[in-house]
């Protein structure tokens, strides 16, 4: 069966950085584009970035310049560098595989806090 299983997130400082990790298994993951949201406590699922198969990427306008996508397919691995975090950008992060036009997998989710 399908699992994703986030790690990386962390307590950080402002203008720190961490590097999420997503590992992949269950299906195969060179044939699906992937995507990271992030959630708040009461807030709705944020858009984060993606990967298509091809390794074209997108990344919503708050993160831009500061996060990079990027895979793994030998590792079956997803990976997003975060450089310069803010207050804002704490919030429990997935990952999450597409399915067509929609996701249909997602993992349990690593917390990233930016806080001092």
């Amino acid at each position: 069966q399908v699992q994703l299983v986030e790690s990386g997130g962390d307590l950080v400082q402002p203008g720190g950085s961490l590097r999420l990790s997503c590992a992949a298994s269950g299906f195969d993951f060179s044939h699906n584009t992937m995507s990271w949201a992030r959630q708040a406590p009461g807030k709705g699922l944020e858009y984060v970035s993606s990967i298509k198969p091809s390794g074209i990427t997108d990344y919503s306008d708050s993160v831009k310049g500061r996060f990079t996508i990027s895979r793994d397919n030998a590792k079956n691995t997803l990976y997003l560098q975060m450089n310069n975090l803010t207050p804002e950008d704490t919030a429990l992060y997935y990952c999450a595989r597409e399915n067509g036009y929609t996701y249909d997998y997602w993992g349990q989710g690593t917390q990233v806090t930016g806080s001092a």
